[in-house]
């Protein structure tokens, strides 16, 4: 049996499911697999991360497409199996995206603990000036280098009974 996970990867067909109990479990509810159906079913999904652990899936991510900003990107949901939280593997796990972000000029946008994501690279100060229908306290953008300009966000619909 493996101690630690293996490095992220992209999901690949047929983990749709043991995602769906991942999100279920750690949530408490349906709510996160509705969305992450909703958004592979619309098209706004741009890519969904797993982090293996043996043959199981202990971390997940998902990333939308902004309706604005256009190519913009939205991180939601983010778990990792509460059995291993604290551990630091969802902070190397959403900073190799920050990375990635940083890398290839991808604002990412998250709504969130900035106590959690600003230590995995996100931004609150680079988010100040956005609007939309969350609280901007808790929002944070990765792979801008300077804070975002002023406009206003809209995430994809299948957000809107969040």
């Amino acid at each position: 049996m493996l101690s630690s996970p293996a490095f992220s990867r992209e999901l690949r067909d047929g983990e749709e499911h043991a995602v769906g109990a991942l999100l279920r479990t750690a949530f408490g509810g349906e709510g996160e697999d509705h969305l992450v159906h909703k958004l592979r079913k619309s098209g706004a999904m741009a890519g969904e991360t797993v982090l293996p652990m043996g043959d199981r899936i202990i971390g997940y991510y998902a990333l939308s497409y902004m309706v604005q900003p256009k190519g913009w990107l939205c991180l939601a949901p983010v778990v990792i199996h509460p059995d291993l939280q604290g551990r630091g593997y969802g902070k190397r796990m959403i900073g190799l995206l920050t990375e990635w972000a940083r890398l290839t000029k991808t604002p990412v946008v998250v709504l969130g603990a900035p106590g959690f994501y600003e230590r995995a690279g996100f931004s609150v100060a680079k988010a100040a000036q956005l609007q939309g229908p969350y609280p901007i306290a808790n929002t944070m953008l990765a792979g801008l280098d300077a804070p975002a300009t002023a406009q206003q966000l809209v995430y994809p619909p299948a957000f809107d009974r969040i």
